[in-house]
Formats: C-alpha cells, sequence, structure tokens
C-alpha cells in the first residue's frame, strides 16, 4: 500500500502540469475570442456552401473564380479557428447571425439559375460578408495575435470581395 501511495505521489504533479498545459492552451484565447470562433465558423460554413452552390450553377467564370477564391479561404480559417479549442458550437448557432441567410434564401439560392443566380449569389454574399466584417471587429483588438491576426484578414479580404462583388452586380 505504501508503495501505491508512493507512486500516486510521484504521478499526481505529472497529471496535472498536463492539465495545467491543456488549459493553458485553451486558455490563450480570451472568452470574446472563443465566442467570435464559435460564431464564426457556422458563418463560414455556409459562405463555403453557398460557393459550392455557385461552382456547380453558375456559368459566369468572374462568380466561379469568386467561389473557388472563398471556398479555399475559409476553409483554413475554420480550421484555424477549431484548433483554438471547445467552441460549443450548436446546431443552430448560425442562423441567427448577422449575414446568414435564412432557409428561404438558400433554397431561393439553390432553386435559381443563369442570371437570377448570379444576382441572388452576389447579393446573398456581399450580405453575409458585412455580417463578418461586424463579427471580425470583436476580436481585432484581441490580447492573442493569432485572433486579432484572424480578424484583420478577415475584414480585409471580405471587404475588398464586398467591391469586387458589387461590381459584378452591375455589369
Amino acid at each position: 500500500m505504501r508503495g501505491m501511495k508512493k507512486f500516486l505521489m510521484l504521478l499526481l504533479p505529472l497529471l496535472l502540469s498536463g492539465c495545467v498545459s491543456a488549459n493553458n492552451a485553451a486558455s490563450e484565447f480570451s472568452g470574446n475570442d472563443l465566442m467570435f470562433a464559435a460564431m464564426m465558423v457556422p458563418h463560414h460554413e455556409q459562405a463555403i456552401e453557398m460557393s459550392e452552390i455557385a461552382l456547380t450553377k453558375s456559368t459566369n467564370p468572374e462568380v466561379i473564380e469568386l467561389a473557388t477564391e472563398i471556398k479555399n479561404a475559409q476553409s483554413p480559417e475554420i480550421a484555424e479557428m477549431k484548433s483554438w479549442g471547445d467552441l460549443r458550437m450548436g446546431s443552430h448557432m448560425g442562423h441567427s447571425m448577422d449575414g446568414m441567410l435564412s432557409d428561404d434564401e438558400m433554397a431561393a439560392l439553390k432553386n435559381a439559375s443563369g442570371e437570377e443566380f448570379d444576382r441572388l449569389f452576389l447579393e446573398g454574399m456581399i450580405k453575409h460578408h458585412e455580417g463578418a466584417i461586424e463579427m471580425a471587429e470583436m476580436v481585432v483588438d484581441s490580447q492573442n495575435t493569432r485572433a486579432s491576426t484572424l480578424g484583420k484578414a478577415i475584414i480585409e479580404t471580405q471587404k475588398l470581395e464586398i467591391a469586387r462583388m458589387k461590381e459584378l452586380l452591375k455589369k
């Protein structure tokens, strides 16, 4: 019994140090950083879904190029945010966030074709990006450089894409 107690006394600091380092990894992000990520992940997932629809439905090379760029940019951002820790994302979390398309808007997008599709995609993605920019403002001043850098990159990229989409709508 005494040997077991000694073993546990030696093991306890190792177990605790493992727990502490795991908690430190999660705590490097503030609650605000994690809330941003928990909201932005489903937001980005919908943008990717919209882009995937555009890749199959649009015949406009500029819309296809834009959808490809959005999909390629936001997939790694999702992976980055998911690496921050337990985001506690609910399955319906995204539906009430700014810029998210409603189920009816997504259905209209899926059912549209030709120029109507391109217009709905561009208008919907502009709205979507504007919501993402608002959310990204939450972390631009974060003490965590990964969170603030990502927030700033989202704002910069999506502002440029909004300007590009507005130009495409004029054509």
